[in-house]
């Protein structure tokens, strides 16, 4: 047989994570209590009944006022000698309560004393930290306490029973008082709990961001409405070379700074970034603001000469990864060129001379072609940014390139939104996507609509694809995709797509391979044009 442990079992069991607020409120209740019952000793002791105290039997009032002062000494002596069991000692406490002023009220008259109160106070005081279950039982036993003792007027005095109202009301009075104390106090309770999560989520997320500040590449500075440093990073004291930074004006460090600074805070200069010299070493300073008044602003100072350093690093890096690759293209072409020239040489008939000038003509175009591919890219940054209403330009373009190309206009389907303007150079975008309807053209089916081109704008940014219905390109050769001289055509160059993103990053657009669909999918991502 299976027994089942009793409902309550766990409301007096060990609580170690019982709050000390807890503690020090129950030791506040009982110095409380030792008060009052000290006072009723001592009203007693000096003027009798004259005061109603003890009015009925004043012997028993002075023993019981008496009892009721030694037990908050025990009480006392309890709090601090045995810091377990939470529930169990308020309990006791409130039991006491109600036994010794229940008497204490009989001794005085009954319900007319007015001591039925003090029950009230003993009641709501423990509301604040018992379980709500244990509320209800102290106004409950409290209740019935009350009407014992109005019965006992009753049977034993002859006293009218109309009087019942009046505890019947205090009796109700417990259950609407504990009732909403402890509502109240479990609201209280819910927002502290609240409060320390908060708290310590609040903690944790400044530990994290003070050491990404600590620790960033840029200067993080606070300034004042002065233009005085109230914090900052120790970037942004290595970055200026100066041994304290807090409290100094940062315009007498940096040459040019407090007009930018003046002007940013007046409005009358809406550039948030500006170029200034520090002993030889460009900053860069980006103003920022805070959302959080006016009195106080935030600057990041970066390191320009850094930049351009590891700029010209990656454009070396890059160089060089562009001319071994050139060489290994070249290489390929004149070795066909020269062992072609050497067959010449020899006593060749007609058709093996015509065979033979046909591979240098052709290498030669290769070779052509692959030079003037690298020169476009080397003169990627001289750009124009040009506004271009994509909806009204695209199907010129269309056109310009099914006559160039011998593509039939059906082959093409062209979806638009409303007009997107961008801001791109009109040569570059030219480029850009003749190559990539090229390879659409090359790799899509001849049957109609097989190449679609889509237009939509997204949260002031407008989208351009291209997706055609052919295979597509396997997974395995996405991440070469951009790569230069990475090309499946025995004929092409392979610097088309890579030459594409680059022109597109050139014009601050992005050029992606999207993989959700069979075919393939180029999706450029433009930035609109300013109003």
């Amino acid at each position: 047989m299976i027994r089942t442990p009793p409902a309550y079992s766990g409301l007096f069991d060990r609580d170690a994570l019982t709050p000390d607020s807890y503690w020090a409120s129950l030791r506040y209740f009982n110095l409380y209590r030792l008060a009052i019952g000290a006072l009723f000793f001592g009203i007693v002791a000096i003027y009798h009944d004259a005061l109603n105290l003890g009015a009925h039997r004043l012997d028993v009032f002075r023993v019981v006022s008496g009892a009721y002062v030694l037990v908050g000494v025990g009480f006392g002596w309890l709090l601090r000698n045995w810091r377990e069991r939470f529930n169990l000692q308020l309990s006791m406490h409130v039991l006491a309560d109600i036994v010794a002023i229940t008497i204490l009220m009989y001794a005085s008259g009954g319900i007319r004393s007015g001591l039925g109160m003090m029950l009230l106070i003993s009641l709501i005081t423990a509301a604040l930290f018992a379980p709500r279950r244990l509320t209800w039982l102290y106004a409950a036993i409290a209740a019935i306490a009350v009407l014992i003792e109005q019965t006992l007027w009753v049977l034993a005095f002859d006293a009218p029973t109309a009087t019942y109202l009046q505890p019947g009301l205090l009796a109700i009075g417990f259950f609407a008082g504990t009732g909403v104390t402890a509502w109240l106090a479990q609201r209280v309770a819910a927002s502290q709990q609240l409060a320390q999560q908060r708290g310590r989520e609040l903690e944790r997320q400044m530990q994290v961001s003070q050491l990404i500040i600590q620790d960033m590449h840029d200067g993080v500075v606070v300034l004042d409405r002065d233009g005085r440093v109230t914090q900052h990073n120790p970037r942004a004291q290595r970055l200026l070379e100066v041994e304290s930074l807090v409290g100094e004006e940062l315009g007498s460090l940096l040459p040019g700074f407090q007009r930018a600074w003046l002007g940013w805070r007046s409005g009358s200069t809406a550039a948030p970034v500006h170029d200034l010299d520090a002993g030889g070493r460009g900053l860069r300073v980006r103003f920022v603001q805070t959302g959080v008044g006016t009195e106080f602003g935030v600057l990041f100072l970066e390191d320009v000469t850094r930049m351009r350093e590891q700029a010209q690093q990656l454009k070396l890096a890059a160089l060089g990864r562009l001319t071994a690759n050139m060489a290994h293209e070249i290489r390929n072409p004149l070795s066909a060129i020269s062992h072609a020239s050497e067959l010449l040489d020899e006593d060749r008939g007609p058709a093996d001379r015509g065979r033979l000038t046909r591979i240098v003509r052709d290498n030669t175009r290769r070779l052509e072609r692959l030079v003037s591919e690298v020169l476009q890219l080397s003169r990627r940054d001289r750009m124009t940014a040009d506004r271009i209403d994509l909806k009204a330009w695209l199907p010129a373009f269309l056109e310009e390139f099914g006559a160039s190309e011998s593509v039939p206009a059906e082959r093409f389907s062209f979806q638009a939104g409303a007009a997107a303007e961008i801001e791109f150079d009109q040569e570059h975008l030219h480029q850009v996507l003749w190559n990539l309807l090229r390879n659409a053209v090359r790799h899509a089916p001849p049957t109609a609509s097989s190449i679609r081109i889509e237009l939509r704008a997204i949260a002031r940014q407008v989208q351009l694809s291209i997706i055609d219905e052919g295979p597509g390109v396997p997974s395995s050769e996405q991440a070469q995709l951009f790569e230069p001289f990475f090309t499946t055509d025995s004929k092409g160059t392979g610097l088309g797509l890579y030459l594409a993103r680059e022109l597109c990053a050139t014009n601050r657009a992005q050029l992606d391979y999207i993989d959700d669909m069979q075919g393939a999918h180029f999706r450029i991502r433009f930035r609109e044009a300013r109003p």
